[in-house]
């Protein structure tokens, strides 16, 4: 739940960013930025033993180390009129997190819901 509302958060920042409005608000974005991984993090690690695939668990992980890095290195790549790549990556690495957090919960759900038996 943590991951959805800060991933929504930090989607409508960063758009407002993109169209150039609400600039002040970079800092705060950047710290729900770091709360958007740990929570990430967190998932993986509450949903590990129920999700039944540890390489996939690993993956959340590193996955969330590269949401990190791109967050906090993006201002210094690609600076000048190319930028807007580096923008664009950070959003769709972002959005690729945020649906890894749904399909491992939706593994986690699926080993803690017993099979219907048919009978």
């Amino acid at each position: 739940m943590l991951v959805r509302l800060t991933g929504l958060i930090l989607i409508v920042l960063g758009l407002a960013f993109w169209t150039g409005h609400a600039l002040g608000l970079i800092p705060v974005h950047k710290q729900i930025g770091y709360l958007f991984v740990l929570a990430l993090w967190a998932e993986a690690a509450f949903a590990a033993p129920a999700a039944g695939a540890p390489g996939f668990v690993a993956l959340v992980f590193l996955w969330g180390l590269v949401v990190a890095f791109l967050g906090m290195t993006q201002d210094r790549l690609l600076i000048g009129s190319a930028h807007w790549i580096i923008k664009l990556l950070h959003l769709l690495v972002a959005l690729a997190a945020l649906g890894l957090a749904e399909r491992l919960a939706a593994r986690a759900k699926e080993s803690r819901t017993p099979a219907f038996s048919g009978r």
